[in-house]
């Protein structure tokens, strides 16, 4: 995530703070775990980089989808139909892995 979050080199911590900021985590979080310098990480921390990284991925399978027009308003008789079901597919079940890493985080700060 903070590769594809960062500008190139010199932009790294500048990702992870903006991610730190977006998912409520350190940036020296998220980089002793990138860096694999973490022994451990409490069930807070966890589920938010779950709740950051199902995020992620929701954006990918969007942005994924938004080729998946753009082709086919290029190619209207391409057969896009199985490919752009399995992305919904996915996208449903990213959605639906949100909400249950939601009602963790809720749980665990007795929300």
């Amino acid at each position: 995530m903070v590769d594809t979050e960062s500008n190139g080199w010199g932009d790294v911590f500048p990702a992870m703070e903006r991610l730190g900021s977006r998912y409520k985590l350190s940036k020296w979080t998220l980089n002793h775990l990138r860096k694999r310098r973490a022994k451990s990480i409490d069930d807070r921390t966890f589920h938010r980089l779950r709740a950051a990284y199902l995020d992620f991925c929701e954006r990918q399978i969007a942005n994924l989808k938004h080729e998946l027009e753009v082709e086919r308003a290029v190619m209207p008789d391409a057969h896009m139909e199985d490919l752009e079901r399995e992305a919904s597919q996915l996208l449903a079940k990213v959605r639906q892995a949100k909400e249950t890493n939601k009602a963790s985080i809720d749980r665990q700060e007795g929300r």
